[in-house]
């Protein structure tokens, strides 16, 4: 087939409208089985986002192991012994790593999420991709390394002798779902918002670091209710997913703190609300970046 054959056929295909109304319902759900259908797509951006991150390096994926417990062993020194925090928390090492790991999944999902688009601008103004993809391979990217950090919380814990190897263990399915949900609702919106107002970036770092002290990870959630004693203001820091998530964390990995630890009544209960809640607000999310795409290659 020649050229002119092959404009020809062309000619004779008919229109397919890419994204639709984008104010209409149909185009988010439109957009979702998109991304579906592209799902091989979206694997093939987790993979390349994981080896990008330590290209040229000579330890590459090692690294993912060395942040974490670097971490680890500042906030243990620091906070545990210098500041005496351990004190009052048995298997500190444990507590601490437990609730860095749940934080670290969204504060990685969102803030890798955020600046996907801005970051794979220019493949987006070359080759139609659904645009969801591509915050979504940021937190496919950050629920990996959460598997490793999980594995190094299981040797560790039975190198200490607290192997976590009870019914409570459970509370970490509805924690990781709360996170993923909330991770990837504020990822896809941020991600849009970012293109249009680059700012969104240095906001969100400031966030995140008001959410890492503002969630029982360092501390007990029982010394934040004594400082906040029965007020609004412990309901509002109780009921935040993040706190939420990292408490049910606690319960499923910390097992030192099954006796003497305090935790909010309905834990379970709370966990499964703010779930609900993080669906409807992650199909509104998904609502917004479908109306923000459409010109997304004019503004990159």
């Amino acid at each position: 087939m020649n050229a002119h054959e092959r404009f020809a056929s062309l000619s004779e295909q008919p229109f397919r409208e890419v994204n639709g109304n984008s104010r209409s319902l149909s185009a988010s759900f439109a957009s979702i089985a998109n991304v579906f259908r592209h799902r091989e797509m979206l694997s093939l951006l987790v993979r390349r986002d994981l080896k990008s991150r330590y290209k040229d390096s000579a330890l590459g994926f090692v690294w993912t192991l060395i942040r974490p417990l670097t971490q680890l062993l500042i906030y243990y020194v620091v906070i545990g012994k210098f500041l005496g925090a351990a004190k009052g928390i048995p298997d500190f090492a444990v507590y601490v790593f437990t609730g860095l790991t749940a934080y670290s999944l969204f504060s990685e999902a969102v803030s890798g999420a955020t600046s996907s688009i801005v970051g794979n601008s220019g493949l987006i103004k070359k080759v139609y991709l659904p645009r969801e993809v591509f915050p979504l391979a940021s937190v496919g990217a950050a629920l990996f390394n959460f598997a490793i950090q999980v594995g190094i919380l299981l040797v560790a814990s039975f190198f200490f002798g607290v192997f976590p190897a009870t019914p409570e263990i459970l509370y970490a399915i509805p924690s990781l779902m709360v996170l993923l949900v909330y991770g990837t609702a504020l990822g896809l919106m941020l991600s849009a918002v970012n293109v249009y107002l680059r700012d969104i970036g240095y906001l969100l770092e400031v966030v995140l670091l008001v959410l890492l002290w503002a969630s029982p990870i360092l501390y007990s959630w029982g010394m934040a209710r004594d400082v906040l004693g029965d007020s609004i203001a412990l309901q509002v820091y109780t009921n935040n997913p993040v706190t939420l998530a990292v408490m049910g964390f606690q319960r499923a990995f910390w097992i030192s703190g099954h006796e003497s630890a305090a935790y909010p009544d309905q834990l379970l209960l709370r966990l499964a609300i703010v779930f609900v809640i993080g669906l409807v607000f992650l199909f509104f999310s998904q609502r917004v970046f479908t109306r923000l795409q459409g010109n997304f290659a004019q503004e990159l």
